[in-house]
C-alpha cells in the first residue's frame, strides 16, 4: 500500500505533551510508524488539557514524536457547558477559512471528528479542491448527546443548528467511522446505508501500557497495603456515575478488609468527597500521570467502570478506561446498559446494571471471594482480548483500507 498523506481535524486532539484527547496521536503516529504522513488539526485550548499549546500567532505549528500539528488560535473557556465553548468551537470554524494551505502537501484523506460538526463544511471544500476522501468521525453522537445528558428540547435553536451539520457531515462524506459499535441505528434514521459506516473502536498504545513509569512513591505509599482495593481512575464527570460507587464504598464502612480508591479530577469530585464523609472505606487522590497508568492499575484488585441509566448508550461505548483496564489483567466491574459491553465480551469480570449499588455492592464480594487464580483468569482473559482486539496498530489497519 502507497504511503498516504492525511489530516485529522479535531478540535480537542491533544498529545503526550498536552494531554487529552490521546485517541488521534495514537492513531497518527501508528500511520506515522507505517510510512505515511499526519497533520493533526486541533485548538490551541481545551479545558481536557493539562497544559496549554505555546501559540505564536493564529497558527502554530509543532511536531510531536514525528507527528506534525497545527494549534489554531481560540478563544478560552471556564467550563465545559458554557455558551463561551461554543463561542470557542464557531471561532475554530472560521480560522480554518484562513487555514494556510500552501504549507502543506496536498492530503490523501481528511479525518473531520467529532464532537465538534462544524469544520466538516470547509473540509468538504478541502476534499473537492484536493481531491482527497473524506472521512467523517462520530465519537460523542452530536447534538443527541448534548440533548440527553443536558436535557435541551430538539426545537432548541442551538440544537437545530447543530443538526444541520450533523445531517450535511452524514450525505457529504465519503465514510462514517465511530467508535460506536451501534452508531449505524442513529445514522440511518438520516437515510444513510449501513454500507457506509464502519466502527472503529478505541484501544491501547501498546508502547506505552506495556513499558510504564512507576509510581510516584508519595502516591504508592498512600494506598492501603495488605487491603482489598476497588479502584476507579479517571475522569470524575456526570457521565462517570460515580454516586452509585460512593454509595456501595459507604456500605464497606464497617468492613477493614476491602477499601474504595478514586483517582481523578472533575466537575463532580468534589459533590462525592461530601458524599463521603464519614466513610472510612473510600480514598480520594489526585490522578497520576498517564505514563504511570498501569502502574496504578496495578495496585487495583478490582477495577471499576460505570455510566448512567441513559438512552444514549444505545448506540454503544468506547470509553479507552476499560481497555487500559483490560490490559492491566484485573478483574473489572462494568456497572452498564449498553449496545455492547467489552468487559462481559471478554470475559474480565462481572457486568451489573447501571445505578445499582446493591449489585456493585454483590459484585465487590463475589470477585473478593475468589481465589487468586479465579481472579488471575478473569484478568487474563481481558489482556488477551484487548491484544487481539484493540491495539492501536490493528485499529490503523482499518483505517487504511478505507482510505
Amino acid at each position: 500500500m502507497s504511503a498516504k498523506i492525511i489530516w485529522i481535524i479535531n478540535q480537542y486532539a491533544g498529545s503526550p505533551n498536552h494531554g487529552m484527547e490521546f485517541r488521534h496521536y495514537y492513531l497518527a503516529k501508528e500511520l506515522v510508524n507505517a510510512g505515511n504522513k499526519v497533520l493533526i488539526i486541533s485548538g490551541s485550548y481545551s479545558h481536557l488539557y493539562k497544559q496549554q499549546p505555546e501559540i505564536k500567532g493564529d497558527f502554530t505549528f509543532e511536531e510531536i514524536i514525528g507527528v506534525n500539528y497545527c494549534w489554531v488560535k481560540v478563544p478560552t473557556y471556564e467550563r465545559s457547558t458554557s455558551i463561551a465553548r461554543f463561542k470557542n468551537m464557531l471561532k475554530f470554524m472560521f480560522m480554518l477559512n484562513k487555514f494556510p494551505l500552501e504549507k502543506f502537501e496536498k492530503p490523501d484523506a481528511i479525518i473531520v471528528s467529532s464532537p465538534s460538526l462544524f469544520p466538516i463544511v470547509r473540509a468538504k471544500k478541502w476534499a473537492i479542491k484536493f481531491k482527497a476522501k473524506l472521512i467523517f468521525e462520530v465519537r460523542d453522537i452530536w447534538p443527541l448527546t448534548l440533548q440527553n445528558l443536558a436535557g435541551i428540547s430538539t426545537v432548541h435553536p442551538l440544537i437545530v443548528f447543530m443538526k444541520w451539520f450533523e445531517k450535511f457531515a452524514y450525505k457529504n462524506c465519503d465514510k462514517i467511522v465511530s467508535v460506536l459499535p451501534g452508531a449505524h441505528l442513529h445514522v440511518k434514521t438520516y437515510g444513510i446505508h449501513e454500507e457506509k459506516i464502519t466502527c472503529i473502536p478505541n484501544g491501547i498504545d501498546l508502547e506505552e501500557v506495556a513499558h510504564p513509569e512507576q509510581l510516584d512513591n508519595s502516591v504508592n505509599e498512600k494506598i492501603p497495603f495488605g487491603k482489598f482495593i476497588v479502584g476507579y481512575a479517571g475522569s470524575i464527570g456526570v457521565s462517570n456515575a460515580l454516586d452509585s460507587f460512593i454509595e456501595a464504598a459507604v456500605k464497606f464502612n464497617e468492613n477493614k478488609e476491602i477499601v474504595f480508591v478514586i483517582f481523578g479530577n472533575g466537575a463532580e469530585k468534589e459533590k462525592l468527597m461530601k458524599m463521603a464523609i464519614g466513610c472510612n472505606a473510600i480514598l480520594f487522590f489526585e490522578p497520576v500521570k498517564k505514563e504511570q497508568f498501569q502502574s496504578l492499575l496495578n495496585r487495583f484488585d478490582i477495577c471499576y467502570i460505570g455510566w448512567k441509566k441513559e438512552s444514549l448508550y444505545r448506540f454503544g461505548i468506547s470509553a479507552n478506561k476499560i481497555f487500559d483496564y483490560l490490559f492491566a489483567a484485573k478483574p473489572i466491574i462494568h456497572s452498564v446498559d449498553a449496545y455492547n459491553d467489552p468487559v462481559n465480551d471478554a470475559k474480565a469480570g462481572i457486568s451489573v446494571p447501571p445505578e445499582n449499588v446493591d449489585a456493585i455492592v454483590e459484585a465487590v464480594l463475589k470477585i473478593a471471594s475468589m481465589s487468586i487464580e479465579q481472579r488471575a483468569e478473569l484478568g487474563k482473559n481481558g489482556r488477551e482480548y484487548v491484544l487481539a482486539h484493540h491495539t492501536y496498530k490493528a485499529l490503523v489497519e482499518k483505517y487504511l483500507q478505507l482510505i
